[in-house]
């Protein structure tokens, strides 16, 4: 288990493995396919994106609304191969640390090793769980998308599996040639 606090330095980055545990501690960012779309046409129109992502993450979730007492309510991650198109173009913007559930495309893994990023998993059906490690959220930009809007959230040991590292090994594909080796 390696505990990190973000923003993530490049050598952080560059440390960490597929298949490395990791607990967050820090501000991550989120997003998902509209607002994604959004920052492109931005960075299109200005150039620049309109909060600094470099050495921050970026998580695929649209949580659900906060119960009475909560800060945020489930907060699963997405598919993440949705945002692949988005990607290649706002990587080179800063871009290079996300957080979803999921395969991605070859494009995407090249472009982690070129820009030196990583990509990590949250557990899919631990919505409510992951929620827990949430400590403080707020709407920063698309506020009209709803839950695909952009919050900035304080995170304490948020729970997290390195599935690309910035040298290019592939967690999904070596546990699946694991798998492959066993004899039924």
């Amino acid at each position: 288990m390696i505990k990190l606090t973000t923003p993530l330095s490049n050598n952080d980055i560059l440390k960490l493995k597929a298949g490395d545990t990791v607990y967050l501690t820090g501000i991550i960012y989120t997003g998902r396919d509209a607002a994604h779309k959004r920052l492109v046409d931005y960075v299109n129109e200005h150039n620049e994106l309109p909060f600094n992502l470099e050495s921050n993450i970026i998580y695929y979730v649209g949580p659900t609304p906060a119960k009475p007492g909560q800060v945020i309510g489930s907060a699963g991650p997405t598919s993440s191969y949705r945002m692949d198109p988005y990607s290649y173009l706002l990587m080179p913007h800063g871009l290079t640390c996300s957080i979803g559930k999921g395969p991605r495309s070859e494009q995407f893994k090249q472009d982690l090793v070129k820009y030196q990023g990583i990509y990590f998993s949250a557990v899919g059906g631990a919505a409510a769980l992951i929620s827990k490690s949430i400590k403080k959220a707020e709407i920063i930009l698309y506020e009209d998308l709803g839950p695909e809007a952009i919050y900035k959230l304080y995170v304490e040991d948020f729970p997290v599996i390195v599935t690309y590292d910035a040298q290019g090994n592939d967690l999904l594909q070596e546990g699946q040639a694991k798998y492959r080796q066993i004899e039924l």
